[in-house]
């Protein structure tokens, strides 16, 4: 797999994207790369879904049993620190009863496999309102369904944050994981490799890199390296890029109060078969911006009967 110069990237990318504007009306995009501004007016905005999003409804794993997947948590709201920038934001609450939980989600298609995955997410420790210390998880990973138990195809790469701890962890804790597969409950076992960092990341944006090259897994936040995997958990089949904001199945708070927990998301991007730094990755979304660029989908659809589920 090939190194990129942030310099050398961005050049092409905002280059071939203006080019392609200007020459014809059906716009073409540079090859491999995927980049979303989320600029829409809501998910129910026909580009959105043209664009390849999915927002879930599904019943299932993970999280509470009989959960809701509350299509209505998830809004494109106007960023209250920048002018006409839109961001997405996903909205999840319980009052401590299962059967009063909604939960969140939302999925590109299916069709990514190795290269850099980027997103800026903001995550928050405390509901907006009510009783805190509810176990959730608030992530971005890219995943491929689980066809049978220990499925040795099975792929994940997961960013998931624990403000109120979980899985054996304390508060404010961070997970890299990278899977090889696993065996769902009631028999459950994870073969997978987990990174951990400690401490609130609740103070603004984040930046969040996957690097999945040369049979490695390299992850970041901000300019930091958190873990690297090795080739054991490298993906082997196609992936769809998925957001989500969930309780963990035995960890809700005493009953009361409704309370909802809030994560955004202001853009997400990856580029096919190249390792980009997060400073590459930053110098190419501003190139795209600063040609007012909201949407770049030059990554080739996978085989035509690969289904692209949004329920896992």
């Amino acid at each position: 797999m090939r190194k990129v110069g942030f310099v050398l990237i961005a050049a092409a990318l905002i280059s071939s994207a203006a080019l392609a504007q200007e020459a014809t009306p059906a716009l073409e995009f540079p090859a491999g790369v995927f980049f979303d501004d989320f600029s829409y007016t809501g998910t129910d905005d026909p580009t959105f879904i043209s664009s390849g999003w999915i927002v879930r409804t599904a019943e299932g794993w993970p999280g509470i049993p009989g959960a809701f997947w509350n299509p209505d948590g998830i809004t494109v709201i106007d960023d209250p620190d920048h002018e006409g920038n839109r961001l997405m934001q996903m909205i999840s609450t319980t009052d401590g009863r299962e059967e009063n939980t909604t939960q969140t989600q939302f999925c590109q298609q299916r069709k990514f496999l190795q290269g850099t995955y980027a997103a800026l997410v903001r995550f928050s420790d405390a509901p907006e309102s009510g009783l805190d210390g509810d176990e959730i998880v608030q992530t971005f990973y890219v995943i491929s369904p689980l066809e049978f138990e220990l499925d040795p195809n099975y792929s994940e790469l997961d960013f998931e944050y624990l403000p109120n701890g979980g899985w054996g962890t304390p508060r404010n804790t961070l997970f890299a994981t990278s899977w090889e597969t696993f065996r769902p409950d009631p028999n459950w076992l994870a073969i997978n490799s987990s990174s951990t960092r400690q401490g609130s990341l609740a103070d603004g944006w984040h930046l969040l890199t996957m690097q999945v090259v040369d049979d490695t897994i390299t992850y970041y936040v901000d300019d930091e390296l958190l873990g690297e995997h090795d080739s054991e958990f490298f993906p082997e089949v196609p992936m769809s890029i998925n957001f989500n904001l969930w309780f963990i199945n035995g960890g809700l708070n005493a009953r009361g109060q409704e309370r909802a927990y809030v994560e955004q998301i202001d853009w997400t991007f990856h580029i096919q078969n190249a390792a980009l730094t997060p400073e590459e990755v930053l110098a190419a979304v501003a190139s795209f911006r600063d040609g007012e660029i909201a949407f770049v989908d030059g990554v080739p659809s996978a085989d035509g009967s690969l289904e692209s589920p949004c329920n896992f």
